[in-house]
């Protein structure tokens, strides 16, 4: 097979092909991969029927794989290992969830423009999904290009963003949807965290906004103001021009990264169609605080 990159959006968002990822990977493999990881943010891999030890050990090349978030369900038994997050709307059994469970009422924060694991102190680097059990109607996801909305504002924009801070937290986008129920567990877990508002991409140094459903206010501002240049950032940067659109098939797999980008998951009838997705998520390094420090220090 033969390496290709195909861009699927003018911006980003592209297909490989030529790599099977059922079989073992090298680190000359992995390099051709991963610069078309830097250049295009997401990658579309088709035709991967991967088991839960291939995914994780793909995901590993970009980088330390996170431990799935443990939040205290009253009946949170996992039916995929521990270093996925299942985003399906199946129990431990295979079968629906019932329509009063936490998993189902929590996930559909998921609709929300967000960006994986901002609410962690270190957050993601990049996730990687895989597409086990497709509904015949809906579940897409759509991402966002946040190297290009961030291009695309006025250098005074720029100019003005480029240094805050804002606090996200779990918290903030779950209660956007109504769900609050969280055990006392999770809450000591993940308390509210700081992020920059703007960050450099560490492999190509583009400039990207740093922002999900999870960012809650902008430390030093009044929070209303601050809630307000949070929820325009957002529009703007899920404009159509910066947006694609995935329709799943079975097999897929689509790693994309945090870092640069912003995703958020399309309804489907959840309580009749079955969704079997399945995710790792890969740790960045460092806060985005800390590391912005670290920069200028350097500078």
């Amino acid at each position: 097979m033969t390496f290709s990159v195909t861009r699927r959006h003018p911006l980003f968002f592209a297909e490989i092909g030529g790599v099977d990822l059922t079989r073992p990977m090298t680190a000359a493999q992995f390099a051709p991969i991963e610069a078309a990881f830097n250049e295009n943010a997401v990658l579309l891999f088709r035709d991967q029927f991967v088991t839960g030890e291939q995914h994780v050990a793909f995901s590993e090349f970009f980088g330390p794989v996170f431990t799935a978030t443990k939040y205290g369900w009253r009946d949170e038994r996992p039916r995929l290992r521990a270093e996925m997050a299942d985003i399906s709307n199946l129990d431990h059994k295979g079968a629906l969830l019932t329509p009063d469970d936490q998993r189902r009422h929590h996930g559909r924060a998921n609709q929300l423009w967000h960006t994986d694991n901002t609410f962690k102190h270190i957050p993601a680097r990049c996730s990687l999904l895989s597409a086990h059990e497709i509904p015949a109607g809906g579940g897409d996801t759509e991402f966002a290009d946040m190297r290009a909305a961030y291009d695309a504002l006025p250098q005074s924009r720029q100019r003005e963003i480029d240094s805050l801070i804002v606090e996200h937290s779990i918290y903030r986008s779950r209660e956007a949807m109504g769900f609050t129920d969280f055990s006392d567990t999770a809450r000591k877990e993940l308390p509210p965290v700081n992020q920059v508002l703007v960050r450099a991409h560490p492999a190509t140094g583009r400039k990207a906004l740093y922002i999900a459903s999870h960012a809650s206010h902008v430390i030093g501002w009044p929070v209303k103001k601050g809630r307000g240049l949070i929820a325009e950032l957002i529009g703007f940067a899920t404009r159509p021009e910066f947006v694609y659109r995935h329709q799943w098939r079975k097999g897929d797999l689509i790693v994309w990264d945090n870092r640069c980008t912003m995703h958020r998951a399309c309804a489907y009838d959840d309580n009749t169609l079955r969704r079997d997705l399945r995710r790792t998520t890969v740790s960045d390094e460092i806060n985005t605080v800390e590391r912005a420090a670290a920069n200028r220090a350097t500078a």
